[in-house]
């Protein structure tokens, strides 16, 4: 299963993003600040490797993400995200109408990559197809295929593991 969404254009400054470390469970989650709530979805996103990643939707719009079970993170010293990235709002779903459930789950592949020094993340969701990256927040970035589906997640400027400190 796939994960549509539609794209709003906006002219706005984006809103920060809060991340947090659980030392104990290696969870990190990643907030945009300022988020309202309204009506909340849970987009449970499970890995074929078991690794989890959980949307935090409020209002259609991705709010959060957090990393409950981290797939296999290969390091690539040259990984940065594109350079021109448009700063847009993204709805979750096709239509806008209410779906009735406050949770969602999805089974599809997920990679990971992060740079050296483990500051940029990127979550790669299904197989490898062309996407566009937008910018969400300051610090989150998604890729959208060419049929208005999330194929990935960016996270930039990630504090250090607590104890890597």
């Amino acid at each position: 299963m796939n994960i549509p969404v539609r794209i709003e254009h906006w002219a706005g400054a984006p809103a920060p993003v809060d991340y947090r470390w659980d030392e104990d469970t290696d969870i990190l989650t990643a907030q945009v600040e300022g988020a309202a709530g309204g009506r909340t979805l849970s987009v449970d996103v499970e890995g074929s490797d078991g690794s989890w990643l959980i949307l935090d939707v409020s209002d259609e719009h991705i709010r959060g993400v957090e990393v409950a079970v981290w797939p296999t993170v290969q390091r690539r010293a040259d990984l940065k995200p594109p350079a021109e990235i448009e700063s847009v709002r993204v709805k979750v779903g096709r239509d806008g109408g209410a779906t009735g459930f406050s949770a969602v789950e999805v089974d599809i592949s997920v990679a990971a990559e992060s740079d050296d020094a483990e500051r940029t993340i990127h979550f790669r969701l299904g197989h490898g197809r062309q996407v566009r990256t937008v910018r969400i927040a300051r610090d989150m970035l998604l890729d959208i295929d060419t049929r208005d589906r999330l194929a990935g997640v960016w996270l930039l400027q990630v504090p250090p593991f607590p104890t890597n400190q």
